[in-house]
């Protein structure tokens, strides 16, 4: 059965359901969330998306992301997810949401209502080969000076949450005392 996407407003309010890859191919706006966990060093773990993914295959990404399932609260569904694609436990706090709309070469369109969701984790993760080919952590600042001199190598949706994310980082690592 194929996977179903939540569809809802510019208020994040549910007004139905449609398959994934249909809304993808319609470009309908549905909720998703994405998931950045740091270490008590202020770095965040990456994951570089499989091989095998329908978009953005082999491109680094927050540590994880995907859609919520009809009844499933945001929390819940980005820590299912989180053990889905990472083998991961965590925590996590969302901290803020917005609409943003990247079109892909292969004619499928991201419009979502993204809920984004810090947490924190000092371990090694157990990804799944299906879902993530590899992964890294990375300070912040490494990562705003890569996608400036290799933007090619990140997700879409990625580069514009982390260009939001970033001063809220900076400002969360200063409050635990961390580097930058």
């Amino acid at each position: 059965m194929e996977e179903k996407v939540i569809l809802v407003d510019e208020n994040d309010r549910q007004i139905g359901l449609m398959a994934k890859m249909e809304a993808h191919e319609k470009a309908v706006l549905h909720r998703a969330f994405s998931v950045f966990l740091m270490n008590d060093a202020g770095q965040i773990m990456l994951q570089q998306r499989a091989a095998n993914k329908y978009h953005s295959p082999l491109l680094w990404t927050n540590t994880c992301c995907s859609h919520q399932r009809n009844g499933e609260t945001n929390l819940a569904a980005g820590k299912r997810r989180l053990w889905e694609e990472m083998g991961i436990e965590a925590e996590l706090q969302e901290v803020f949401s917005f609409i943003y709309k990247a079109p892909f070469d292969n004619g499928l369109t991201e419009h979502e209502y993204d809920h984004v969701m810090l947490g924190r984790y000092n371990g090694t993760p157990e990804i799944n080969p299906e879902e993530v080919a590899d992964w890294k952590w990375m300070t912040p600042k490494a990562i705003q000076e890569d996608i400036a001199q290799n933007p090619q190598s990140y997700t879409a949706w990625f580069k514009i949450i982390f260009e939001k994310f970033y001063n809220y980082l900076l400002e969360y690592l200063e409050d635990e005392g961390k580097s930058k």
